[in-house]
Formats: structure tokens, sequence, C-alpha cells
């Protein structure tokens, strides 16, 4: 198989011990930022296998009707928006799909919330600068922790709560709300209530038609005025440009943010990077060595079971009659 894996920002693909799986193949490395679909198209011609990096590419039908070689599509984690999966069964193009894991983004949630809450970020770079001691910050004991989402993440982060002696206050579906409770941790009476009640809010939920936008400038405003909104599922779960606006009329006081609209973020001038007041990191939620290991290994070992026509993941079937995509 010729297998093109797009997207390798960090150039560590290649160092991989699960890189190893795909020897005897040929293999398509590109490290850079592309966007651009006449770019994307020339690059994947001659592709008999795609390899994507969780959702940095998006496929859709347009691009995809361009890859008339393409047979299959192995996805780093769980397939997204970021795929045409109608398309990709018109063209009969097999896409297979691996696991996720939630310990990377708990643990990198819950460094966010210490940073921010005992302000590290400036207190750092005062030291660089010379400066010693010059803020106060905030310990977590005490502190109520809002869950809106109590899948695997979510409950990760109220075990962590319950070491750090942090109240845990849980806001979802009626399914979450009761497996919360069931843990002994309290849910929210109501959505005004979660908002208004919990010093730190944390939001894990997938990003869905029903979840885009959910939280709108209303939300955030109800938010006591030193709470602070943790945000490492995704940046479309907010109403555009609600953060920036609740946070200047001061409710709440403080923004942790993993995830952007628009990524990579790489314009030094954003309004999110230069807030005194927002503490950012550029999605490393899932970026680490044990969780790359897991996120390619089940793509390329997928990718593989697929050529030898064995058991692989298989998300989204070839129809038994492809035909070729029209308009």
């Amino acid at each position: 198989m010729h297998i093109v894996i797009p997207d390798d920002y960090q150039q560590v693909i290649r160092s991989l011990a699960c890189f190893n799986l795909l020897q005897g193949h040929q293999v398509s490395l590109y490290h850079d930022i592309q966007h651009d679909p006449d770019v994307l198209a020339e690059r994947f011609a001659e592709a008999d296998a795609l390899v994507l990096t969780r959702e940095r590419t998006r496929l859709d039908a347009a691009l995809l009707a361009r890859l008339p070689r393409l047979k299959v599509i192995s996805q780093t984690g769980k397939a997204g928006p970021h795929l045409d999966l109608a398309a990709c069964a018109r063209q009969g193009i097999a896409v297979l799909e691996g696991r996720g894991s939630p310990i990377a983004a708990a643990e990198l949630t819950w460094a966010l919330m210490l940073m921010a809450r005992r302000q590290l970020r400036p207190a750092m770079d005062a030291l660089y600068a010379g400066q010693w001691q010059v803020n106060l910050g905030q310990r977590l004991c005490g502190q109520t922790l809002g869950i809106w989402g109590y899948g695997k993440i979510g409950q990760r982060l109220a075990h962590y709560a319950q070491a750090f002696e942090m109240p845990v206050l849980v806001w979802g579906s009626e399914t979450s709300r009761r497996a919360a409770e069931a843990d002994g941790h309290r849910a929210a009476v109501s959505r005004e209530a979660f908002f208004s009640e919990a010093d730190i809010i944390s939001l894990h939920l997938r990003l869905a038609e029903g979840t885009r936008h959910a939280i709108s400038l209303g939300d955030l405003q109800q938010m006591k005025p030193d709470a602070l909104l943790v945000n490492t599922s995704r940046a479309e779960l907010l109403a555009p440009g609600a953060l920036l606006q609740a946070l200047e009329t001061g409710r709440p006081g403080f923004a942790a943010l993993d995830v952007f609209e628009q990524e990579p973020l790489l314009d030094p001038a954003n309004p999110l990077l230069q807030h005194p007041r927002i503490l950012c990191t550029p999605h490393l939620g899932y970026v680490e060595q044990q969780g790359y290991e897991l996120y390619f290994g089940d793509a390329f070992s997928n990718l593989l079971a697929f050529d030898q026509g064995k058991p692989c993941g298989l998300l989204a079937p070839l129809p038994l009659d492809p035909s070729p995509t029209v308009g």
C-alpha cells in the first residue's frame, strides 16, 4: 500500500514504536499545515490509504471526489465532523476508527486548573524577567468543581477532585446526572444553578448539532466574578464571541483553553492569546507519547488488518455496488 499521513506537525510519527508496523509499505509523511484542497488533492492522488491525526485534515465530498485511487481512511481515535462519511460510502472508501483515551485530556485539564488558579503563568514570566512573587493565586481545596458531561473524562476529573478535597457538581444529560449521584457527587438542580454555584467549570461534551454553541453569553454571565471556565473539549460548544464578552463584563473572572475555533492558532495578536485572564495551550489534550502510541498503533493495526481482510474497526463499510459521486 501507499500510505499517506498528513499533518505530522511535530515530526514525531516516524519516531513512534508503532510506526514499525508499516514496514514493507510505502509511507509518505507531510509535516506542514495545509488546508488548500488543490495541494491536498495532489498530495493524496497516489494514496491507497490515508491515516489522519484526529481532525487536523478536513475531507469533504469535493476533495474525496478527486481521489479515485483512495481505498481506505484509518482514523486515529474516533471519526468526527471533519470526515464526510456519506461521501466515503458513495465512493466505496472504507473508514476505520480506533479507540480514544481519557487519560491525557483529563491530566491536561487538571494542569490547566492548577496553573490558572495558582496564576503560575504570570508568576513564572515575572521570575524569568527578574521579579519575585508578583501575585497571589488560589488553592483548589474547597472550591466546587462543575463538570458538564460526566463521561470518561468527567468521571476521571471527579476522582481527581476527591483527592484535592473539592466538592463536585455535575450537569448534563439525565443519565450523566444519575451516574454522578450514584458516585456520591451532586447533580445541579438546574442549568442556572450549575453556572452560578460552581467555582470552576470544566466542559466535557461531544460536539454535535445539539451541543454546538450550546453555551451562551447568558450562561457565562451567571458564573461567579472569580470563577474559572476550562475548555479542553471543543471551542464550538460556546457561542461565537461569548467568552470574550463575558470576561469583559466580569463574569467569569478567568478562563483556560486548549481548543480554538480555528486551529492551528498561529496569530500572536489573537484576542484570546492577548487576554490577561485567559491561559491558553495549543490543543495538547491528546498530544503525548503514550497517547500517540495508542492512537497511531490502532490506526496502523486497523489498516493492516483491513488490507488482509481481517476485523479492523470498520466504521463506514464499502457499499455493495459503489457508484461515483455525482455533482
